[in-house]
C-alpha cells in the first residue's frame, strides 16, 4: 500500500474520493485532516481485504472495482451478504463498537482499488467531526438494514422474485456482477439464474 499523499496518482485519486457518497460533503478542513490518514490498496480478484474473524479492522472507500461481504461456516459454505462498488464504502465499524471479531470477510469480486485506514484512526477522525460521524453511522445502519432485508428475501421470495427484486434494487450492479457470484447471492444455481434471466430478458 502507498499513502495517498505520496501516491504518484494522488490528484486523480483525490478526485475519485470526492465522488464517494459519504465523503463528498466533507469541508476543506475535514479533507485536510482525513487525507494524510489514507493509504491506497490494490487487490486482485478473489483476494480478501479483511477476513472473517479478524480483530484488526479497517475502513474502506472503494475507488475502482467491486467487493462483496461474505460469511462462511466451518464446512466452507458461503453466503454473500452484499456487494459494493465505486463511490461506496465497506467497514467493520459495528464489530469495532461491539468489541467482537469481524463476523464476515470483505473480498474483491473484481480487481479493486480502495482508499483505506485503520479503524482506530477512522473512529478518532469521526469523534473530531460529529457531523461526519452522524452521516457515517446512518450509512452503517442502512447497510445493516440492507443485509437484513436481503436475508429475509431469500426466505420469503421465490427464485423469480429474488432476481426481480435484485434488478429493481441494484440496477447499477446488475450487469457487472459475474453470474456465478450473483447466483450465489440469490441462492440459485448458475443454471437456474441463466434460465430466469433469459425468461426475464436479462443479459
Amino acid at each position: 500500500m502507498t499513502a495517498l499523499v505520496n501516491h504518484p496518482q494522488r490528484q486523480s485519486l483525490r478526485l475519485q474520493l470526492r465522488e464517494n457518497l459519504l465523503l463528498r460533503d466533507l469541508k476543506p478542513e475535514q479533507w485536510a485532516a482525513l487525507e494524510p490518514l489514507l493509504a491506497i490498496g490494490e487487490y486482485r480478484k478473489g483476494e480478501p481485504l479483511v477476513r472473517q474473524g479478524d480483530e484488526e479492522m479497517e475502513q474502506f472507500f472503494i475507488l475502482e472495482g467491486m467487493v462483496k461481504r461474505v460469511v462462511s461456516n466451518p464446512e466452507g459454505h458461503e453466503m454473500i451478504l452484499r456487494f459494493a462498488a465505486e463511490r461506496e464504502m465497506d467497514t467493520s465499524y459495528a464489530a469495532w463498537r461491539l468489541r467482537t471479531p469481524i463476523p464476515y470477510s470483505i473480498v474483491a469480486v473484481t480487481k479493486v482499488k480502495v482508499a483505506e485506514l485503520p479503524m482506530p484512526q477512522w473512529v478518532d477522525f469521526l469523534e473530531r467531526y460529529p457531523d461526519v460521524k452522524a452521516r457515517f453511522e446512518f450509512e452503517v445502519m442502512k447497510l445493516m438494514s440492507e443485509v437484513m432485508a436481503h436475508t429475509i428475501t431469500l426466505h420469503l421470495l421465490d427464485a423469480p422474485g429474488r432476481l426481480a427484486r435484485f434488478h429493481r434494487k441494484h440496477p447499477e450492479l446488475a450487469g457487472r456482477i459475474p453470474k456465478k457470484e450473483l447466483a450465489a447471492y440469490l441462492n440459485l444455481t448458475p443454471e437456474t439464474l441463466s434460465r430466469l434471466s433469459q425468461r426475464l430478458g436479462r443479459s
